[in-house]
């Protein structure tokens, strides 16, 4: 498995990254399509986030937040939410509370059904 990457190239991750929440939402309204495969979002809170029918596979969260974010139609597998803030957070059903459990706690990479 890759290493998670900074993809400094990639406009809609740097707002992410930078905090820029809203401006990401209003870019995707826009029909902007962002590459978010692999990211390393560490420490990065991303409340507010529009994650609907995004691809966040092998991505990399530990200690991000992520509180009430829509991960529901969003792809999660491979990625590690390793020590994040997860409440209010609607997984996709693919993913079992064991999976979910198992990343947060040691790290693992989440495998859905």
């Amino acid at each position: 498995m890759a290493e998670p990457v900074i993809k400094n190239d990639n406009h809609l991750y740097r707002l992410l990254r930078d905090g820029q929440i809203k401006a990401f939402n209003e870019a995707r309204e826009r029909g902007e399509k962002a590459d978010l495969t692999g990211c390393d979002f560490r420490g990065v809170d991303l409340r507010g986030m529009n994650a609907d029918g995004l691809d966040l596979s092998n991505g990399y969260f530990r200690q991000a937040d992520l509180r009430g974010i829509n991960f529901s139609t969003a792809r999660l597998e491979g990625a590690s939410i390793h020590a994040t803030k997860i409440s209010g957070v609607f997984f996709p059903k693919e993913l079992s509370a064991e999976e979910i459990t198992l990343s947060l706690l040691h790290g693992t990479r989440l495998r859905c059904r």
